[in-house]
């Protein structure tokens, strides 16, 4: 068999992997401790021999791998092996301006193959050589989609042998640069984890008898409305999953998941040149669960008419005072500047300093290390992030799951009370303040598992109703002394919204470059004029300084909690930073921020710069 054969596979599973975290609800049970100490179950009677191939594969492979390195008396042995196996089936439909792009519908099975060397203190993951990083994963790849038990095994066997070949040079270079460090970190690579053991039934897909083109192209449809549009394209993705995940620690796991998206995006350009768009999201766990199309199409007709207002409204100005960012704004708000510091987990260790420039640069360092037992929110805030909470104020929650993507159970998490740090979200990665995973291990398509957001709950004590919040943002205006101030009714992401690669990098690298010192992208922010109430949309606005510190300093808080569902993306350079917030449904990983409005006193708010696009030189052509 050729080494060639382990391939890379398609962004749209990425989404896939990722729905590991996040699914239906399992037989264990929701407490932890009864779920890591249930007994093995058997599988169900079916004839899916995929966990038989890969135990009887795991049992060969750490009874027998070894390998002698000159000048060792013993010979190097895994100390831990894990497979993980992924079924996917996609639905993928495209359509523009009412008209079908594309509808595909594929099935894949890939695999990962993570072996370590040396033990949980020092082994061989967590490290970045000169030829890049090596982290949790070893060999990945495409495989055969019958569950064929023979061919797994052999794809097992070659991944396995290279994995271990991998992880014995690594472990090699790891401790020689460690030893020429004056302080080699003394924090350890992987932490122990009690086996969970969950075998589900298979599940087969059910696409429902909607007639998904044609919804596709009727919600598309919508946007003929507005020819000034220079792109726009609605996608469903629906997507199932049978994952598996097997380890030499007694780990155990088979189940279904799935995830159901509409995402449209839609671009136009303003008269003095500025690029603009706008998007809908709209996140299920099922196909049947979607909206039906007329109720998509107004979200998309209503985000097509804020999209020609901001054609012709003003650009931004300058601006220092007080914003009300409303709820679900504030859940984005949130999840850009709290999503890097929730993590407690450590760094890998990087043979040049570019990596840790790179992530200081991205804001990709949590801020609140060292800090347990400190005040980092606002007296009367709590923070809670919840994996197994399923619904709030009647909506489904998107961050739902039973086990994390490394095999732990998934845990409920004080992280913050009365705005003091108890907690953070930890993997099986440990860091500096915590050591154990608490089943927040996530990850989109064969990523590093890292902890991620689920459910965040984001609460007050002090919380105000909407208008007497709308009342003190106006007071705060006055006492300002400003004659207008800012509303940010709803946040940017523009791998949504923009489709041109060329203006997405350019967005990209410009959020990027502020991603450390708290910059941020609002979508629509309206003026408010502080004597008779009246708004009015602006464009072009950029947010400054909104660190987590700022966090700290949030005026007035509303009772108005809001579910925010989105994707968070396992991009390189996106991952385990603020941009993390900028996923999408064919390469994120669900999760979900329940908050409500928020009034900050003091925001820096820039106007529009750079110089603006030629306009096309003929006008739109007209549409029926």
């Amino acid at each position: 068999m050729n080494h060639s054969r382990f391939k890379a596979i398609p962004a749209i599973a990425a989404t896939a992997l990722a729905l590991f975290s996040t699914g239906v609800a399992s037989a264990a049970p929701r407490d932890p401790a009864a779920t890591l100490a249930q007994p093995p179950q058997a599988a169900a009677a079916d004839s899916d021999k995929t966990l038989s191939a890969m135990q009887d594969e795991l049992n060969r492979s750490s009874a027998r791998l070894e390998l002698k390195i000159p000048d060792k008396d013993v010979p190097a042995r895994p100390y831990f092996i894990q497979y993980r196996v992924l079924d996917v089936e996609v639905r993928t439909i495209v359509a523009e301006f009412g008209a079908l792009v594309s509808s595909t519908t594929g099935k894949n099975r890939v695999m990962s193959v993570d072996v370590r060397v040396g033990n949980y203190n020092l082994d061989s993951s967590n490290f970045i050589t000169d030829e890049g990083f090596s982290g949790f994963l070893g060999s990945t790849g495409t495989i055969g989609i019958d569950r064929d038990y023979n061919s797994l095994r052999q794809d097992l066997w070659l991944a396995t042998d290279q994995a271990f070949k991998a992880a014995v040079e690594n472990i090699s270079k790891k401790q020689a640069f460690m030893s020429r460090l004056a302080k080699a970190p003394s924090i350890p690579d992987f932490s122990p984890a009690t086996p969970t053991v969950n075998v589900e039934p298979l599940k087969d897909p059910d696409w429902t008898n909607r007639n998904w083109e044609q919804e596709a192209r009727d919600v598309s449809a919508a946007l003929r409305a507005f020819p000034q549009l220079h792109n726009s394209r609605v996608t469903y993705h629906l997507i199932y999953t049978t994952s598996y995940l097997l380890n030499t620690e007694g780990s155990k796991i088979r189940a279904n998941h799935s995830l159901a998206a509409v995402e449209a995006s839609m671009e136009s350009e303003s008269d003095d040149g500025m690029n603009l768009h706008n998007f809908v999201s709209v996140y299920r766990h099922r196909p049947d669960q979607l909206p039906p199309a007329d109720a998509i199409r107004n979200e998309v007709q209503k985000a097509g008419e804020q999209l020609i207002t901001l054609r012709v409204s003003p650009p931004a100005a300058d601006y220092d005072g007080p914003v009300l960012f409303e709820a679900p704004a504030a859940g984005s708000l949130l999840a850009q500047m709290l999503g890097p510091s929730l993590s407690g987990a450590r760094g890998p260790l990087a043979m040049q300093s570019a990596f840790d420039q790179l992530m200081d640069r991205l804001g990709g360092h949590s801020e609140w290390t060292g800090k347990l037992g400190t005040r980092v929110l606002p007296g009367t805030v709590s923070l809670v992030d919840d994996p197994t909470a399923k619904q709030f104020a009647g909506q489904d929650l998107l961050g739902n799951y039973d086990v994390d993507e490394e095999g732990v159970a998934a845990q409920k998490v004080q992280v913050a009370q009365n705005g003091l740090l108890l907690n953070f979200l930890m993997s099986r990665r440990p860091g500096p303040d915590l050591d154990k995973s608490n089943g927040h291990g996530r990850a989109a398509f064969l990523g590093d598992p890292r902890p991620m957001i689920s459910n965040l709950f984001f609460t007050s004590s002090a919380g105000i109703s909407p208008a007497d919040l709308k009342k003190k943002f106006l007071d705060a205006c006055k006492q300002n002394g400003n004659k207008w101030c800012l509303i940010v009714r709803e946040m940017d992401n523009p791998v949504l919204g923009v489709t041109e690669q060329d203006d997405l990098s350019d967005l990209v690298m410009g959020a990027a470059s502020g991603a450390a010192t708290g910059d941020r992208l609002p979508l629509l922010v309206y003026r408010v004029n502080v004597d008779d109430g009246s708004e009015s949309l602006i464009r072009g606005a950029h947010l400054a300084g909104l660190t987590v510190r700022a966090m700290r300093n949030v005026s007035s808080i509303g009772s108005d909690a809001t579910a925010f569902n989105f994707m968070q993306s396992q991009q390189a350079g996106f991952s385990g930073t603020a941009l993390a917030a900028f996923g999408a449904a064919d390469s994120g990983v669900p999760g979900t921020v329940i908050a409500p409005s928020l009034l900050f006193d003091d925001v820096e708010v820039h106007g529009a710069r750079g110089e603006p696009e030629r306009l096309p030189l003929v006008p739109p052509p007209p549409m029926n």
